[in-house]
């Protein structure tokens, strides 16, 4: 009678992921583009709720002066423009152009990022 083979030694073919070691950076585009997509709008809310904080931003809410002069149009373009760029970056497809994605990437968060401290700047 043989004796039982471990666990470990039943297992065939190679681990789901590596225990270490770099990840991919295609996944790492996704991960960065998927988190984008996540915080776009509670950096809206959060920006929109500290304009809203300020006595500038209640005094334009409440009586109409000192209202913020970056038009609604450029802040709602940063906003489609994330969406868009993040969008495309998670359907892109990951052996074709990676650096276009990578730019698809860095795009959407300078575009998300710029949709805040517009919104920062009528506070």
């Amino acid at each position: 009678m043989s004796s039982p083979q471990p666990r470990s030694a039943a297992r065939t073919g190679p681990a789901p992921w590596p225990a270490t070691g770099p990840r991919s950076p295609a996944r790492a585009l996704t991960v960065c583009s998927v988190a984008g997509l996540v915080l776009l709008l509670p950096t809206v809310l959060v920006s929109w709720i500290l304009v809203l904080a300020s006595e500038r931003g209640s005094g334009c809410l409440m009586y109409g002066e000192h209202c913020s002069t970056v038009p609604g149009a450029a802040l709602w373009a940063c906003f489609w423009a994330a969406v868009v760029l993040g969008v495309s970056a998670l359907v892109w497809p990951r052996t074709r152009w990676p650096s276009a994605r990578c730019w698809a990437v860095g795009l959407q968060w300078g575009a998300q990022l710029t949709l805040g401290a517009l919104i920062l700047s009528g506070a």
